[in-house]
């Protein structure tokens, strides 16, 4: 669960109208994704795994993990366990001598805390001292420092800026988001789009779910909260906390923020978007995103 401290910045989000919006940064405000993967995050896993004997392989399956799949925007903590485990799957990497490091500290500290986050895993480190944990820190730590370093001057997508602006006059905004706070801070202020936001969330004040339950439910009526997001686990967020979900389709972002402009947000402004509308995008939204790698469907 949440922090108590992190419940009550959350509750503390100011009401001052009647419909809120929720919406997600990478993938889905902004084209970052890609970048930070093939720059931050697959170098860094290589490096502090020692994968460089199955680096292709390690490039295709993170990619395919974090971008392609239903698993894209997954906290980078579960996802790096997945690249990991299905790397073990592959007969290629076995092949090269490739076996599953040490991973069940680092397992077991995924199940039992929420906010995924460095200062959790900081925390857990100096606690325990323990060599899985202080790895999974280390590898963290030098995504981070590369984001910072590398992803400088990436714009949102064609539209975003519209549609906030425009939404901004109807409904409280708050960023969702399972990036670290830091990095939403600066990324959102670099083009200016934080002044849409009353609040901009990250990994640090827990899951997406969390966060959306106690910044929002309860304020709004029934149909008035809305989530914005590129992935599954955006999806599963609204729908913890009972709200709608407008999807971001992954390969179609600026064609999703221009329905989204021309047609979506008066349908939620006019309560008509709940039912077989909101079906339909979820629907296609979901074909989007496989479940199997398409290494194991050939």
């Amino acid at each position: 669960m949440a922090s108590e401290e992190s419940i009550q910045r959350l509750r503390a989000f100011p009401k001052g109208k009647d419909f809120f919006l929720g919406v997600d940064s990478d993938g889905c405000a902004f084209d970052t994704m890609e970048i930070k993967q093939s720059e931050c995050f697959i170098p860094n896993t290589i490096c502090h795994y020692g994968l460089q004997a199955i680096s292709r392989y390690v490039r295709q399956t993170e990619a395919w993990v974090s971008l392609h799949s239903r698993w894209r925007g997954a906290n980078r903590f579960p996802a790096l366990v997945r690249v990991l485990d299905l790397l073990a799957r592959r007969p290629e990497c076995v092949a090269r001598g490739y076996r599953v490091p040490p991973l069940g500290p680092l397992r077991q500290w995924i199940a039992q805390e929420s906010q995924l986050g460095n200062p959790a895993l900081e925390a857990k480190v100096a606690e325990t001292a323990d060599p899985v944990l202080a790895r999974a820190l280390a590898w963290s730590k030098d995504v981070n420092a590369a984001v910072e370093r590398i992803v400088q001057g990436v714009p949102p997508f064609p539209l975003v800026r519209e549609c906030l602006e425009e939404i901004a006059r109807q409904a409280d905004v708050m960023v969702v988001s399972a990036t670290p706070e830091e990095a939403l801070v600066r990324e959102w202020r670099e083009h200016g789009l934080d002044r849409y936001a009353g609040m901009i969330c990250g990994q640090e004040l827990g899951t997406k779910a969390e966060q959306l339950r106690h910044g929002a439910a309860g304020k709004y009526p029934p149909g008035r909260i809305l989530m914005i997001g590129d992935a599954e686990g955006d999806l599963e967020a609204a729908r913890a906390s009972g709200a709608l979900f407008y999807p971001i389709n992954p390969g179609r972002e600026e064609a999703s923020w221009k329905r989204f402009r021309d047609e979506a947000a008066g349908r939620f402004f006019a309560g008509e978007y709940d039912g077989d509308y909101e079906r339909g995008l979820i629907d296609d939204f979901l074909g989007h995103l496989p479940s199997e790698p398409p290494w194991e469907t050939i």
